[in-house]
């Protein structure tokens, strides 16, 4: 069973997240934050984790300490519930059109993390919710994920169809590397024998 539980409680935030990289997409998610809840929904579903996560934050202050510890927090569950990433596929890539935005996001679970962000919001805010907190959030799950991740906006005029398309070429690409690669199901898919 591919499945994780972690909970992370700091002064500013109380995170819990439940996943099981072999669902069927189901999600729960209640941070606080809607638009971000909206993000995190898209990205169970179009990766087909099932995902629970609870957060209480300081919003009060403003969203960015729940999105980034909740970033944080879905990596960490994400880099325990792959266990030693035996079989998987490893790779995984999309390029997502939704209509305006067009986005490819291109990944690595190899342990080794690091972001490539090209994406650029034509404004400031979608409803409440600062748009630069996308790109923090996925800095905080690639890091904590151990994901090299590539995130390109190749074409786009409004900030939420970017940040959807963003969520879901992320989620499609997460799915594809998840899978269970059937040549090599005992294998890890490394020449250096681990990831």
């Amino acid at each position: 069973m591919r499945t994780a539980s972690v909970t992370r409680e700091t002064a500013e935030t109380a995170i819990t997240v439940e996943i099981d990289l072999d669902g069927t997409g189901s999600y729960d998610n209640a941070t606080g934050v809607g638009f971000f809840d909206h993000m995190l929904d898209q990205l169970a579903r179009h990766a087909l984790i099932d995902m629970k996560i609870s957060a209480k934050g300081d919003l009060h202050i403003d969203d960015h300490h729940t999105v980034e510890d909740v970033g944080i927090t879905l990596g960490k569950a994400l880099t325990e519930a792959m266990g030693d990433k035996r079989g998987i596929t490893r790779y995984g890539a999309c390029l997502l059109p939704m209509d305006d935005a067009l986005l490819r996001a291109a990944l690595d679970l190899s342990g080794r993390p690091f972001l490539v962000w090209n994406v650029d919001f034509p404004t400031q805010k979608i409803g409440t919710f600062d748009t630069e907190l996308v790109r923090e959030f996925f800095q905080a799950f690639s890091t904590h994920g151990g994901i090299t991740l590539h995130v390109d906006a190749l074409h786009g005029f409004n900030s939420h169809h970017i940040a959807e398309a963003a969520f879901k070429a992320v989620a499609r690409a997460l799915r594809d590397a998840l899978e269970a690669d059937p040549r090599k199901a005992d294998a890890i898919p490394s020449t250096k024998g681990t990831l």
